[in-house]
């Protein structure tokens, strides 16, 4: 992983509580969930067969779906 994917991840993380509207953990919060979702999707999306590819682009993407689905999952958990 190169310095600007985890730039990526820190960015797409920060803004990753305005993606999912009405929650957020927070600044450091949705920095954490981005990079954490972004290396979940990062591993999960080639085993499913949904390659992107790789690069500045792949990162992008891996970041903001990952994050996005992780933040929608903690946001069904805490709400149970």
């Amino acid at each position: 992983m190169g310095t600007e994917s985890l730039l990526v991840f820190i960015i797409i993380g920060a803004l990753a509580g305005l993606m999912v509207k009405g929650f957020g953990l927070g600044l450091v919060g949705n920095i954490a969930v981005g990079i954490v979702g972004a290396f979940i999707a990062g591993w999960l999306f080639p085993r499913l067969g949904f390659a992107i590819g790789g690069g500045i682009f792949a990162s992008i993407v891996h970041a903001t779906i990952g994050a996005v689905i992780l933040l929608v999952l903690i946001k069904l958990v805490k709400q149970a």
